[in-house]
């Protein structure tokens, strides 16, 4: 099982403070990759999440999150679209990347899924 040079378990607890953890391993080596290409901090914003949580914050009903396959992101010093780009272009086929206003969202979901949430302000 692959194990972070960068993230720590903790990081991707649900954030209600229920407990509820155990990112699917599959994520961490995607997440490294970005840490390690931007040569910055990246931070988990939002990981595992139960389903009472993930209602709270509007989530959708099968959200990756719940599943416990994605991550939202935010790389230090770095625009999510830039992220966005980065991420889509290495991994073309494959994931579920969204863009949003402060973050990228990234998930190992089995097909690919692309979406881009930032406002037209």
């Amino acid at each position: 099982m692959y194990k972070s040079k960068y993230f720590l378990d903790k990081e991707f607890i649900c954030k209600c403070g229920c407990g509820t953890g155990g990112i699917n391993p599959a994520l961490l080596p995607i997440l490294d990759d970005v840490r390690e290409h931007f040569n910055a901090v990246t931070t988990v914003n939002s990981g595992v999440r139960c389903e009472k949580h993930n209602k709270a914050v509007g989530g959708a009903p099968l959200s990756q999150h719940v599943q416990k396959n994605a991550a939202d992101i935010k790389v230090r010093g770095v625009k999510p679209d830039v992220v966005y780009m980065y991420l889509t272009k290495k991994y073309p086929d494959t994931l579920g990347i969204g863009v949003y206003n402060t973050f990228v969202h990234v998930d190992c979901r089995a097909k690919k899924a692309r979406w881009d949430m930032r406002s037209k302000a």
